[in-house]
């Protein structure tokens, strides 16, 4: 065999390594953060610390502004928030057409949203996030509560977290945060957030389609090279 068809082979083989290297990294990519909600402690019916988790996604914008908007179908009565230094918290509370009854409450009022604002210098940077805690209840007796968020960076750009996934269907681009509520009494690793919103799973993120076909290419492609480096060898040797 010429030095010449031996450099082609390794040359081939090493092409097969990098992509099967890169498409080991790109199977490993998780998908894009988003703003999310959890709560280790909320149950339907009862009181609990809820904490909406914020990053930042632009590269050249800080988060300035989040405002979480509580659904109507899902009041609650009360909301207090755990101050966060550099932001300033606005609790919003809006008038009920109908008195409603929650848990042990009956409602004419209820949180209609709450807001978050960046003090000077405070923002989210590129890169970072930040959680914002409330204590709130007591919560409604259904499993999940959705909420709309509306996240504004400082150039001015507002992205709002309010798309609803379908069973079955694709994640959304911009999915709404949604929380589950535990049933009274439930054992607390019955708590968190769906959408895989809890911390944990960010780093965990659910395998996509797209990321099982990358991992298999890249398995194929690096026996492939180790297949040709061996064969390459040994004719070399021969």
């Amino acid at each position: 065999m010429s030095k010449n068809h031996f450099k082609v082979r390794a040359i081939s083989a090493t092409s097969a390594l990098v992509i099967g290297g890169a498409l080991v990294v790109a199977a490993a990519v998780p998908a894009s953060a988003h703003v999310t909600v959890s709560s280790p402690s909320a149950t339907q019916g009862g009181y609990g610390t809820i904490t909406f988790k914020v990053p930042t996604e632009s590269d050249t914008a800080s988060t300035t502004k989040l405002v979480v908007t509580v659904p109507e179908n899902a009041p609650l009565a009360s909301v207090t928030y755990e101050p966060v230094p550099g932001w300033t918290t606005t609790v919003t509370k809006v008038p009920l057409a109908n008195p409603v009854t929650v848990g042990e409450a009956t409602l004419t009022e209820r949180v209609g949203s709450i807001t978050w604002t960046a003090n000077k210098d405070s923002g989210i940077k590129p890169g970072q996030f930040q959680t914002f805690p409330i204590s709130a209840g007591p919560l409604p007796k259904v499993e999940t509560v959705t909420f709309d968020a509306a996240q504004t960076y400082s150039d001015g750009e507002v992205v709002n977290w309010n798309e609803v996934e379908v069973a079955g269907g694709e994640e959304p681009a911009k999915p709404a945060p949604v929380l589950k509520l535990a049933a009274a009494g439930a054992a607390a690793d019955a708590h968190g957030a769906s959408h895989s919103t809890s911390d944990s799973t960010e780093s965990t993120s659910s395998t996509s389609p797209w990321s099982i076909a990358a991992l298999i290419a890249s398995i194929v492609a690096i026996i492939i090279s180790v297949i040709a480096i061996v064969g390459s060898r040994a004719k070399r040797e021969q």
